[in-house]
């Protein structure tokens, strides 16, 4: 009985999911968490930037919805509602840490002088090359939305990264349509910019070669040879 609940849950509409969360049904609320997480992850953590902060502001964010959905009146959209609880959370959270963050960003950028820019996991790393390397441009983009002035940095990730409309993007962060084109132009614009400048500086380092990889190719090369009669074997 209960995998048939459960799909009859996931093949729900919003609405439905809704009325039943207001009735207390937490495998309801369950689907929604689910159905919003990669969205409303997405905003905290572009407000917060931090992943595991952006984690602990999606969660009190969902505590703070499922206590007050019961007044819910749909007057937005349901993921409208709850990006704008994710929003008033996360800015909440930046607001009271704001001293130490500051602080923490200076000493940050004092012990990072002279790097251009981050390679998460590029030290001591065991995943294979294209991981890393997948690893790095991920991260050469998420720093550079990082460094957004955090009212583009909402309209990039809402329009471009969730690919909400312009309208949504609007009642969601309560601007009008014509200030979020003219937000995501400018937003694209920086963007643009900052990634023109940080690749050229990783060129360099683009398609490793040396270590392992190299290693592996030259010894498989070697083998070939050797197995075909082309080369000696060494004792």
């Amino acid at each position: 009985m209960a995998g048939l609940k459960r799909q009859a849950l996931d093949a729900m509409d919003e609405a439905g999911l809704v009325r039943l969360a207001q009735a207390g049904d937490g495998e309801a609320f369950c689907v929604i968490m689910q159905r919003g997480n990669q969205r409303l992850f997405r905003v905290a953590r572009g407000v917060v930037r931090d992943d595991a902060e952006a984690e602990d502001v999606l969660q009190e964010a969902w505590v703070r919805a499922f206590a007050a959905i019961g007044g819910f009146r749909a007057e937005a959209g349901n993921m409208t509602w709850l990006t704008r609880i994710v929003l008033n959370e996360a800015r909440g959270r930046l607001r009271r840490r704001r001293p130490t963050v500051e602080l923490e960003a200076v000493e940050a950028a004092q012990m990072e002088a002279g790097q251009v820019v981050r390679f998460p996991g590029a030290f001591g790393s065991a995943s294979p090359e294209a991981d890393a390397a997948r690893a790095q441009m991920r991260g050469i983009i998420e720093h550079a939305v990082d460094d957004l002035p955090e009212p583009f940095r909402m309209v990039f990730i809402l329009r471009d990264i969730e690919e909400c409309s312009i309208e949504e993007t609007a009642a969601t962060l309560g601007v009008r349509p014509e200030t979020v084109k003219t937000r995501l132009h400018r937003a694209r614009r920086l963007l643009r910019e900052a990634l023109d400048a940080r690749l050229a500086s990783a060129m360099a380092d683009a398609f490793p070669f040396l270590g392992p990889r190299c290693e592996r190719i030259t010894a498989a090369v070697l083998a070939r040879l050797a197995a075909a009669g082309r080369i000696a074997t060494g004792s």
